[in-house]
């Protein structure tokens, strides 16, 4: 290169790695303040009490688990003008991705000699509530429960609603419908979920069932729509949209049932295989669509 000599170019060399070794010696007497205690997203003033039974029977374990936080349910319980159970339908068509009626039944056994009030058993399944209903025999608690006042409604073809705002894709605002038996003050809402693997969130429990289980989709007969797809917007955008919409339903929940007398593995939340209890592993074998 005209102008540039050998000898310049070690000098230019020489000058680059003192200027780096000056560097790294100012970085490294560089303080910091210690380290502090990163605050809550959401602040609690106490921590959940948790029941954990195991037996034989499912419906004799719900009644049982419950039971035994009675003083953290009851006094809550008769503050309510009704109850709202909120079961898990993923599939209608495959049992293991819903709640199972002896879970009901054993929240009824609990229920039935301290609540007078109307029962509902309510869901917005991503297919048809119904047909998820009849398919899981939930008829039977209904039956069994005459005195009780225990209706089993579909929320997407009841229709009543709040709009809400999460994000979309590109993190922009958008409504979506949110049942309204489940944002209602004067309800007592029980989430009756299963334990199972999820696509989207990993596994699903409380939290999950009762977030994705409140955006509502079209009746039979109308023009197609859901609002349930507009969650599933990115992973970030997905745990955003839960954290929130779970904030502004939390006021609302009364207790959480997570049945895991049998759980799924592999490709929940409808397409996994069973985990009986003290069973192997089990390699997964179908694939449904993400709900």
């Amino acid at each position: 290169m005209p102008g540039f000599s050998r000898r310049s170019f070690f000098h230019l060399a020489g000058a680059g790695a003192l200027a780096s070794t000056a560097g790294r010696g100012l970085f490294g007497q560089q303080q910091y303040p210690p380290a502090v205690e990163a605050p809550t997203v959401y602040p609690y003033a106490k921590r959940a009490t948790v029941s954990l039974v195991q037996g034989e029977d499912r419906r004799k374990n719900v009644y049982e688990a419950l039971l035994a936080i009675d003083d953290q349910i009851k006094p809550l319980l008769q503050a309510k003008k009704y109850v709202v159970i909120k079961p898990n339908i993923v599939d209608t068509r495959r049992p293991l991705a819903a709640t199972h009626a002896d879970a009901l039944l054993g929240i009824m056994d609990y229920l039935a000699p301290r609540y007078k009030g109307p029962v509902t058993i309510a869901e917005a399944s991503a297919m048809d509530s119904l047909e998820g209903f009849e398919n899981n025999h939930y008829s039977r608690v209904v039956t069994e429960f005459k005195s009780h006042q225990v209706s089993l409604v579909d929320l997407n073809r009841e229709g009543k609603y709040e709009v809400f705002s999460i994000v979309d894709a590109n993190v922009r605002p958008i409504p979506v419908r949110l049942a309204a038996r489940l944002v209602d003050p004067d309800a007592f809402i029980i989430c009756s979920a299963m334990l199972k693997t999820h696509n989207a969130v990993v596994a699903t429990m409380s939290v999950k069932n009762m977030v994705i289980g409140t955006p509502l989709h079209s009746a039979p007969g109308e023009s197609r729509w859901s609002d349930k797809p507009k969650y599933h917007a990115g992973p970030h955008q997905m745990n955003y949209n839960m954290a929130i919409s779970a904030a502004r339903e939390k006021p609302h929940w009364g207790v959480a049932l997570i049945d895991g007398y049998e759980g799924m593995e592999g490709n929940g939340p409808a397409g996994g295989t069973p985990v009986p209890r003290a069973s192997p592993w089990r390699q997964p074998t179908s694939s449904p669509p993400t709900v």
